[in-house]
């Protein structure tokens, strides 16, 4: 990127990326229930998740509601669908190419979010990457990737050509450069409050890397992985926090976390009304039954549209 790009004062031309999970599914579908019954749960009625979605549970193999999940992820201006992605020969790594097909007629662009699949390393990272490059895909975040040497990731991505950006999942500008990395992503937020979005994009810019903090409307796995702590909604004031946190820091990307992780109670996707023992968005900028609904939504519009000045402050 040009240094006229760097020495930018606002997040205007930022992007927006949101991260998607496509690893749910159905007995009608998929033969099983598949992440829904995460914690012991028995779906439809018990599933692994503080929150019960709208479209109840779903499969991400159904190309009616993937494509509906795009159209209605592309309404509200995001830019990029930063799909979950478990390696070659995964689940996830077969349901990649019908997602992306679903993401790109809505005009949505599609990164890839590598995770820790088993015998993951930087070298089987950038050959899965190169072999991937035929999709489009220009963007890659990794998630943990300060679990292998700097030395080795920065050997394994000079294979990589410039035809794909690749974001380190860490806060340190220096680490990630040390790393061979063109950007740098947070994803959590829990631990990650927003306060250093500022400090860390100043640091990655003067490197000449990217960034791309990511915010989040709250946290709460207990039903899904009995994790104590939770980073609460606040009725909609955390999210407003973290992304006012963003747009100060003038980021290069702005990423969501998340779309759809139900499990770790990140997501925006619609939450019902009324779900017996499960939290809803009720009270959320003072909405409540089914307009509270679509509440994480509607504002990561607001918030979209305040990032790129066609929004008055509120």
């Amino acid at each position: 990127m040009g240094d006229a790009a760097r020495d930018r004062s606002d997040a205007s031309s930022s992007q927006v990326a949101v991260f998607y999970y496509a690893w749910y599914g159905t007995p009608q579908l998929d033969g099983a229930w598949l992440h829904w019954g995460q914690g012991q749960f028995e779906p439809p009625q018990g599933i692994g998740s503080t929150y019960y979605p709208t479209r109840g549970p779903y499969s991400s193999g159904d190309p009616a509601l993937v494509r509906d999940q795009m159209r209605e992820i592309a309404r509200v201006g995001i830019d990029a669908v930063v799909v979950s992605w478990w390696g070659p020969g995964s689940m996830e790594d077969k349901r990649l190419r019908p997602v992306a097909s679903a993401a790109r007629a809505a005009g949505l662009s599609v990164a890839l979010h590598v995770e820790p699949w088993q015998g993951r390393t930087p070298d089987t990272v950038v050959d899965a990457l190169r072999g991937l490059q035929g999709l489009g895909i220009r963007d890659a975040y990794v998630y943990d990737s300060t679990t292998a040497p700097d030395s080795e990731w920065r050997a394994a991505l000079a294979r990589l050509g410039k035809g794909m950006r690749v974001f380190a999942h860490t806060s340190l500008p220096g680490r990630a450069r040390k790393g061979g990395f063109q950007g740098l992503y947070t994803y959590d937020v829990l631990v990650n409050d927003g306060t250093s979005f500022r400090r860390m994009c100043n640091g990655a810019h003067r490197l000449g890397l990217a960034c791309a903090p990511s915010v989040g409307p709250g946290f709460d796995s207990l039903r899904a992985t009995g994790e104590m702590r939770v980073r609460p909604r606040s009725d909609g004031r955390w999210y407003d926090h973290m992304w006012a946190c963003a747009l100060r820091a003038a980021p290069d990307v702005v990423t969501i976390t998340s779309y759809n992780e139900w499990h770790e109670g990140t997501q925006i996707e619609p939450a019902r009304a009324t779900a017996g023992p499960y939290a809803t968005y009720e009270g959320a900028w003072g909405r409540s039954g089914r307009r509270a609904e679509r509440a994480y939504l509607d504002r990561t519009a607001y918030w979209i549209a305040r990032l790129r000045g066609t929004a008055a402050p509120q």
